[in-house]
């Protein structure tokens, strides 16, 4: 059985979070723009062969081609005044129609000429017709986007600045050293090396899986697993860390959960990214553990520890990339690169916190993705 994550399921990577996925349409307007542009068309259409007929019967009995009845007669000229004052009303109306819909679109052809040459600040005032209004609407979002995925970019470069450059110069510096005989190049001290080139290595690594997946480009290898039995083994993997920091690592695991289609490395990086951000955060004699059941129809998996917790001004901040508290002594890319993995399999992660009661990050995914 070949699985494929749905293109309307689940939010993608590079959807804004504050927005409702799927997109929802609005239905035709009651009166949309265009229609009531061709109404005035029409009507301007109609008040046009009126006004030429009128002028025709004028010339006409003014060269006395015709001669009106002389029931007529009184009513020409109230008729006449009555088609002016309509026909000037008309034209001020539609005067004043066509700059209430022109002006705010020529600001906003202004305002698109900044955004090309690079200002994401600008922003056009919301004024005129509804259909103008909701463009003008529309332009400020995307202005609101670009501007914050140009902050995101600048951003991004100076974290990853500053994340590359501490390994760099440790690595430098005992090179350095060496060179010139202050540090002797021996066992301890090229140990020390490898360690900064694997923080560096998985650093790099880290930072190509965020940006694949921020950018939709990352691939996921779908086939039916058995997360009890991947818990477990990933469990193992930690048990030798786990004991020497002086923690319990343990695992609850509900009964008959069916397997996923889910990829099995990628789920299996988001677990150990979890359960090594909790023993890091958990001091000794304390507890991490996994727990792994079904709720409302969705398998949900939990990682709880028993750590200080975290500050509630940090805890909506926790899966931006580079955020970390004072006291991390990761990069701050692990849990955003959870997120994204979590959310390309059509899931949802949420964490739950609070100071001295310890942290629970919970993770939800569809039995079918």
């Amino acid at each position: 059985m070949r699985f494929r994550p749905s293109n309307h399921s689940h939010r993608p990577p590079w959807w804004p979070e504050n927005e409702a996925w799927p997109p929802v349409k609005d239905r035709m307007r009651h009166n949309p723009f265009f229609r009531r542009l061709g109404c005035a068309f029409a009507v301007f259409n109609l008040l046009g062969f009126g006004v030429f007929f009128a002028a025709a019967a004028w010339i006409a009995n003014l060269f006395g081609l015709t001669k009106p009845s002389a029931s007529l007669l009184p009513w020409i000229i109230p008729l006449g005044i009555i088609l002016l004052v309509f026909v000037a009303a008309v034209v001020l109306l539609g005067i004043f129609g066509v700059r209430r819909v022109f002006a705010p679109l020529d600001d906003l052809l202004a305002a698109a000429g900044r955004v090309a040459d690079g200002d994401y600040s600008t922003r056009v005032t919301e004024k005129g017709p509804a259909e103008v209004r909701s463009l003008v609407k529309a332009f400020n979002n995307m202005a609101a986007r670009l501007h914050r995925t140009d902050e995101q970019r600048r951003n991004l470069l100076a974290d990853v600045t500053h994340e590359l450059r501490t390994p760099l110069t440790i690595i430098q510096g005992n090179l350095e050293g060496m060179l010139d005989g202050i540090y002797p190049a021996d066992d301890v001290n090229l140990q020390a090396l490898l360690d900064e080139t694997n923080i560096l290595s998985r650093l790099v690594e880290d930072l190509r899986t965020l940006a694949l997946a921020e950018s939709g480009a990352l691939k996921l290898r779908l086939e039916p697993a058995d997360l009890s039995m991947l818990i477990r083994d990933t469990l193992t993997a930690f048990q030798s860390q786990a004991e020497a920091a002086g923690l319990t690592l343990s695992a609850e695991i509900g009964a008959e959960i069916p397997w996923l289609g889910v990829d099995p490395v990628r789920i299996r990086q988001v677990l150990s990214n979890l359960i090594a951000n909790a023993l890091r955060h958990t001091p000794a004699g304390g507890l991490v553990r996994v727990n792994y059941q079904l709720e409302d129809g969705r398998a949900l998996l939990k990682v709880q520890d028993t750590g200080p917790g975290i500050p509630a001004e940090d805890l909506p901040h926790i899966f931006e990339r580079f955020y970390k508290s004072t006291d991390s002594g990761g990069s701050g890319l692990g849990l955003a690169i959870a997120r994204h993995l979590v959310n390309a399999h059509g899931g949802t992660i949420s964490a739950e916190s609070a100071p001295a009661s310890g942290t629970t990050i919970r993770i939800s995914l569809p039995l079918d993705t």
